[in-house]
């Protein structure tokens, strides 16, 4: 998901919910999300090669599964 998509909806629904005081929280957490995605980038890190259909599926999420033997 788009990190400005996700904090524009996350900041939304505190705003909705009465809770203005955990925007700060939410922007912090999504500036450290995107700095981590762009470590994974610029090292090359497999974490940085999933799709957008990846990051719909859980089971793709940190190579889940990669490490089972096929038979």
């Amino acid at each position: 998901m788009d990190m400005t998509a996700w904090l524009a909806r996350a900041t939304a629904d505190a705003d909705a919910r009465g809770l203005p005081e955990l925007k700060p929280l939410l922007e912090t957490l999504a500036r450290s999300t995107q700095t981590l995605r762009d470590a994974d980038g610029e090292f090359n890190h497999p974490a940085a090669a999933h799709t957008t259909a990846d990051q719909s599926n859980p089971s793709t999420w940190l190579g889940a599964g990669n490490d089972i033997p096929s038979e």
